[in-house]
């Protein structure tokens, strides 16, 4: 009854299927228009926000149920299989070698410059200076200088005859590093992305255990919310080429939509750890999910695009890779001390800023 009563009120699952039933009953009309389009679109992408919240709201509760990095870990994976979904869908329709690249590179800007400069920026307005462990972004920004570095960069590089066995290569060895880093992550390393001095509960409180929080119903849940995210996603994904199309508009304007709807969970999550003071949580989502965007889902549209006879192209341009290049390295520097400020975060914020411009020029 008390799982009935929970269901119930799981409004953003409610909203997105009266949303599907809608809009697929009106999407031929809807497609034939310019106000049609913008009026498709602009629901449709409201709606997979508000569900992206959901997701948010799950992975949060598991991350209380089993503690970090589980809960990062959680949240992140959740995030990356939203991500991939919805590449995917868009790459079947789109027909659009660069969509993948540019929705990974719109990831790791949104991730590390946008995320984690707003929540450096709250939390050293709030506390002036918070602490976190600093094995933890050593370990993800030399995964993160390596992964993008091979993908990304290297084929540039190499002889366009040989990328395709080159790409079907990275997918062993990403693989391959996800497992490794996770077990480092979550065995024999797991101190490395812990800070032990964060408030994890009230005085007088058991923080051992939250046996009152229900594992299954959040896991259901939080699996729920992202079929329905890929679901309408589809649906997003004929509106979002109709809307470019119309208004001249690169694809990468779509490829930062899709960014920005795979990212919407993690930055709710890393605002309200930042307000409350725990930056390693901070930490562990936003390089935690930009590498876990590049093991993941870079292995996953290599393999989509191969099965189904896709182009794909992974590597960067020359303006992405000098943002990337200059991300990692401003981050090496604010990254190294333990420490963060409203200084470093208004540094990674004005990178975002300059990427933003940069799209329209």
């Amino acid at each position: 009854m008390q799982l009935l009563k929970q269901f119930s009120r799981e409004y953003s699952l409610f909203l997105a299927i009266l949303t599907f039933i809608g809009i697929s009953y009106f999407e031929p009309t809807l497609v034939q228009s310019t106000a049609g389009n913008l009026i498709g679109f602009s629901m449709l992408f409201v709606v997979i926000i508000y569900a992206a919240m959901s997701v948010a709201h799950h992975a949060e509760m598991l991350a209380e149920k089993f503690g970090e990095p589980y809960g990062t870990l959680i949240l992140t994976m959740s995030a990356v299989i939203v991500e991939i979904v919805i590449i995917v869908i868009m790459m079947i329709h789109a027909h659009n070698p660069e969509l993948a690249r540019d929705t990974i590179y719109s990831a790791i800007m949104l991730d590390i410059n946008g995320l984690l400069g707003i929540a450096a920026i709250i939390g050293g307005i709030k506390y002036g200076e918070q602490p976190y462990n600093v094995d933890s972004s050593n370990s993800y920004l030399s995964m993160l200088l390596t992964a993008i570095g091979v993908a990304m960069v290297l084929p540039a590089f190499i002889d366009p005859a040989y990328h395709m066995k080159f790409m079907l290569f990275n997918v062993v060895v990403f693989i391959l590093l996800y497992i490794i880093f996770t077990r480092v992550q979550l065995k024999s390393h797991k101190y490395f992305f812990e800070y032990r001095e964060e408030p994890t509960c009230e005085e007088g409180e058991m923080c051992a255990e939250h046996s009152e929080i229900n594992a299954w119903y959040h896991s259901a849940n939080l699996i729920i919310s992202i079929i329905v995210i890929g679901v309408l996603a589809e649906m997003l994904s004929v509106f979002m080429e109709n809307t470019l199309d119309i208004f001249g508009l690169p694809m990468a304007i779509g490829a930062v939509g899709v960014a920005v709807i795979s990212a919407a969970p993690e930055l709710i999550t890393a605002v309200r750890a930042a307000i409350d003071n725990r930056m390693q949580t901070v930490i562990n989502i936003a390089l935690g999910a930009s590498l876990a965007t590049v093991l993941l889902t870079i292995p996953a549209v290599i393999v989509v695009s191969y099965c189904l006879g896709l182009e794909l192209n992974l590597s960067l341009t020359p303006v992405q890779t000098m943002m990337i290049a200059l991300t990692l390295l401003v981050s090496m520097v604010n990254f190294n001390d333990g420490e963060t400020n409203v200084l470093e975060g208004f540094l990674h914020f004005i990178l975002f800023v300059v990427f933003v411009f940069l799209l329209f020029v």
